[in-house]
């Protein structure tokens, strides 16, 4: 017996798709996991299992088990067949290599951005500075973190690449931890005026247009990140970068 194909139906307007402002839990689970580990609340080097970052979260298994897939794949954790998880250890001739090939792309996202930018773009770029210099003095890491965050997606959006994102997330999320690292634990380095300083600098650069400005800032931003791994290879406690390692002497 053939079926009867059922007539298609407009949407009316007091009918809504069923998909519509349903949450994105996966993009909620690796935002959460992020800012874990961020904050180095899974430390570096821990082991822990897909129900404990469910706990965490507050998320069900699935959306976790996507974000764990995709973080993994950006080396930030790692899958331990039938041992559960790893906060992947912090490398720092790794990383600090890997930001030569933050530098080039995010001087290709400027470039990108300042051709392509809209209006809307723009005026976002000059908003989020005029709250960088309203609060320049008295921001907490928490609050730039937030923002950081804010002008690196509002950055990608200009440049209008997709590809890039995928490749500079990571990255991102790997050079904020070692931000906050180097803020909380490293001695005296608790003030944030000259990050702050640099994401000024690039901002304005960007929403007016000005390319070699905006270059120089960005090896300028890239240049203050360098000096963070300098200051850490120096006398950083390496269980800082790997929870797992043995302390010297146990009290």
């Amino acid at each position: 017996m053939v079926r009867k194909q059922a007539k298609p139906t407009l949407v009316t307007k007091d009918v809504k798709p069923k998909r519509a402002n349903r949450i994105n839990f996966f993009e909620l689970a690796y935002e959460k996991i992020e800012e874990l580990l961020i904050n180095c609340e899974l430390k570096p080097g821990q082991q822990l299992t897909l129900q404990e970052l469910q706990n965490a979260t507050g998320l069900g298994r699935t959306p976790v088990h996507n974000a764990v897939s995709r973080l993994a794949t950006d080396t930030l954790l790692t899958v331990l067949p039938r041992h559960g998880l790893k906060v992947t250890p912090i490398d720092l001739a790794r990383e600090r290599l890997l930001l030569k090939l933050r530098r080039d792309m995010e001087r290709f996202v400027v470039r990108l951005a300042i051709d392509r930018a809209s209006l809307s773009h723009r005026n976002q770029m000059l908003h989020i500075e005029h709250v960088l210099r309203e609060r320049r003095n008295d921001m907490t890491l928490t609050d730039f973190n937030v923002l950081d965050r804010r002008i690196d997606q509002l950055l990608l959006a200009a440049a209008s690449e997709p590809f890039l994102e995928h490749t500079l997330r990571p990255l991102h999320t790997i050079y904020r931890r070692i931000g906050f690292i180097h803020h909380t634990v490293t001695a005296g380095k608790a003030d944030l005026s000259t990050t702050v300083d640099c994401h000024l600098s690039v901002l304005n650069a960007v929403a007016n247009r000005h390319l070699e400005t905006a270059l120089g800032a960005t090896d300028t931003l890239i240049g203050f990140v360098d000096s963070m791994f300098v200051e850490m290879e120096a006398g950083i406690d390496p269980r800082l970068l790997d929870c797992s390692i043995e302390p010297i002497f146990k009290t």
